[in-house]
């Protein structure tokens, strides 16, 4: 092996921190078949199809970086994504409803230490919006990232919505987030540093799991059909 072979494959060494993938989340009997699994390149086509289909539904929200200007391939991507999970910083998910990519969901800004915690992020086809899949697939990632030994064991996780993104708030409200309050001026959207409300959920505000709670009308656990 060549030094430059051996440099390489140290960069792509796990680390204790790399999170596990692929890696394939589904959900539990009771609730829609919906699957959160990790990208590869081959999903290039259809995240496009439906991006480009939602387009206007997603302008509003849209977050980018405002000193970035080197446009980014899929397949450049889909390698930095493999390049976070080796790091642990980061993953993104592609929300699967009978085969098909409906949307997506990551967890980003991963901290452990004395803070263990990551914020959430998400989108869905205006098609398939309104159907409880969005708090299902947050739900899934909560328990997945903060209970699952095969997760980073977080303590807390964060959402942040702009305040018109009522769409946003439904789903922080039907998985049971904690508001925090406003953070000024938080993130670049749509070419505006916005304001954004901040809600939290703790690994201690579900104990038997969110999916679960999602799922639950009462403690008792009586499921229910997500709206």
């Amino acid at each position: 092996m060549s030094v430059l072979e051996s440099l390489r494959a140290a960069l792509h060494r796990p680390t204790e921190n790399s999170l596990r993938t692929p890696l394939e989340l589904r959900a539990p009997a009771g609730a829609p078949p919906l699957v959160l699994r990790t990208m590869t390149v081959r999903d290039e086509q259809e995240w496009d199809d439906v991006r480009m289909r939602n387009a206007d539904w997603l302008e509003p929200w849209e977050s980018n970086d405002p000193m970035r200007h080197r446009i980014v391939t899929f397949p450049q991507w889909i390698a930095m994504q493999r390049r976070d999970e080796r790091n642990g910083d980061a993953i993104v998910f592609v929300m699967v409803l009978d085969g098909a990519i409906i949307g997506q969901i990551s967890l980003g800004a991963i901290f452990r230490g004395a803070m263990r915690t990551g914020i959430i992020g998400y989108w869905i086809d205006e098609r398939y919006a309104g159907r409880g899949l969005t708090p299902l697939a947050v739900a899934m990632v909560c328990d997945w990232a903060l209970q699952m030994p095969t997760g980073p064991r977080l303590h807390r996780m964060e959402i942040d919505l702009v305040p018109e993104n009522e769409r946003s708030r439904a789903v922080v409200r039907k998985v049971g987030a904690r508001y925090e309050g406003v953070k000024k001026r938080y993130m670049y959207i749509n070419g505006i540093w916005r304001d954004h409300e901040s809600y939290s959920l703790l690994a201690e505000d579900a104990p038997q799991g969110f999916v679960r709670r999602l799922l639950s009308d009462t403690p008792s656990e009586k499921p229910h059909k997500l709206s």
